[in-house]
């Protein structure tokens, strides 16, 4: 065989394999981060709620997922265990040290006004103005009388069908 017909089943074959050695990494890292809870530390489960581990079993875990209620939960269906400082924030709303910068609500803030008018920019009005040749015309129109009733037909009185 030449080796230029086997060269694409050997790039699949490569492929494959770094396909599946990513995933079993993926799936090594996740039972490692399960392994590493303890009660007390807060966790998102696969469905998205966040709760507090109170038990750790061999299978399954004990989270309280407020303040009394306690539910049994299997270990694969913790999708992260979260830091104190996240867990916080996103539960009690309470915010770390770290303060992120605020997001102004409009964008006059974020430019200086002295700077347009320092450099002499004439401001660009774009409200609608009506020219004076255009309001003649809507005066005569107005004032022109109607010589048909405006229920009149248009086509002589003819039905289209």
């Amino acid at each position: 065989m030449n080796l230029v017909t086997l060269l694409p089943f050997i790039v699949l074959i490569g492929a494959m394999f770094l396909m599946t050695r990513s995933a079993k990494n993926k799936q090594r890292q996740a039972a490692q981060m399960r392994d590493q809870m303890q009660p007390g530390t807060g966790v998102r489960t696969i469905g998205g709620m966040y709760a507090t581990v109170k038990e750790v079993s061999e299978d399954s875990v004990l989270l309280e997922v407020a303040p009394g209620v306690h539910a049994i939960y299997a270990k694969n269906s913790i999708g992260a265990v979260l830091p104190d400082e996240e867990y916080n924030r996103i539960i009690h709303g309470i915010e770390g040290s770290d303060e992120a910068p605020a997001v102004p609500d409009d964008i006059s803030s974020l430019t200086e006004g002295g700077e347009a008018a320092a450099a002499g920019e004439k401001k660009i009005d774009l409200g609608k103005e009506t020219a004076p040749e255009d309001a003649e015309t809507k005066d005569a129109k107005a004032e022109k009388p109607a010589d048909e009733p405006k229920d009149a037909k248009k086509d002589d009185g003819s039905d289209a069908k």
